[in-house]
């Protein structure tokens, strides 16, 4: 699967970003804990450089719990600070400025020493499309529209919200996309309903995420649906390495259509509801909560 999503406007969105980074103090990019490699700008940490970071684990609700405690360790061993949020719900967006000021103690400490006090902090949220960095920045500002003041940023048509006493957020309309340099960003991007279906029918689609989710969540298919993974070389014994997934995946997706009582005349399992059945409840959390990467895996 070769997906192309990487407009030309790439190149001044980078510029806008590049010359935002001297107005901020801090840069807090938003990402999808469920998928952190493939929900990231391959060039993000270029970009930013050395300016102190806040990432937010966006849809962590969504997550598995011992991949947002594998996924914080990583990013903080990295020397940036982390926080577990769920954007659509606002939990875990109260503790943001907190955070912000957290990840500032020194420089904050260096200001007062200079008599800057009271000065507040200036942030950037940055994130790709679809991660809930809107929301995130919504919920954040409580849907202030009012300018925080006059200064750098606000005459070339930026908004600074004022968050509170110690916060001002610069809301750029500046969006980063990713590169689908591996296949598997597309795929995992499509599973959680970041990129449209279209790139894929839902038959391939949801056969590859039923074989993704047999090996890494086997329990949450035999709950959902009461079917047990069969064995690899039953199926795929014949199969070259690019069909195994998808013809592995279809063995399941007919397992659970026949158990769900989805069928077409003739009896034939009805595969393509099953589909959509299986994309909509995974992405509406119904299947149980899943991180589709981890940092082992991180090239």
């Amino acid at each position: 699967m070769n997906i192309q999503w990487y407009p030309g406007h790439m190149t001044k969105t980078r510029r806008q970003m590049e010359a935002d980074l001297k107005l901020i103090d801090l840069v807090a990019e938003v990402i999808d804990a469920r998928i952190p490699i493939s929900s990231r700008n391959p060039d993000i940490d270029e970009i930013v450089g050395n300016k102190p970071r806040l990432v937010i684990l966006n849809r962590a609700d969504q997550a598995d719990p011992a991949g947002n405690k594998a996924w914080g360790a990583y990013f903080r061993s990295s020397g940036m600070a982390v926080l577990e949020t769920d954007a659509k719900t606002g939990k875990g967006v109260e503790k943001f400025s907190s955070a912000v000021q957290s990840a500032l103690t020194e420089e904050i400490a260096r200001w007062r020493a200079k008599g800057q006090v009271g000065r507040p902090v200036r942030a950037m949220v940055v994130g790709v499309p679809n991660v809930g960095k809107s929301t995130f920045i919504n919920k954040v500002a409580k849907r202030k529209s009012a300018k925080a003041g006059d200064k750098p940023g606000v005459t070339r048509g930026k908004q600074w919200v004022s968050v509170d006493q110690g916060l001002d957020l610069l809301d750029t309309p500046g969006i980063l996309w990713p590169k689908f340099e591996d296949p598997r960003t597309g795929m995992n991007l499509a599973f959680t309903g970041a990129v449209k279906d279209d790139i894929l029918d839902n038959e391939t689609l949801a056969s590859h995420l039923m074989t993704l989710l047999a090996q890494r969540y086997p329990n949450a298919l035999t709950e959902r649906y009461k079917i047990t993974p069969p064995d690899w070389e039953k199926i795929c014994s014949r199969c070259d390495e690019q069909s195994a997934p998808v013809v592995y995946g279809y063995e399941l997706l007919h397992l659970a259509a026949k158990k769900r009582g989805f069928l077409i005349s003739g009896g034939e399992a009805d595969t393509e509801r099953m589909a959509r059945i299986l994309l909509d409840e995974f992405r509406g959390g119904k299947l149980g909560t899943f991180t589709l990467e981890w940092p082992k895996e991180k090239a």
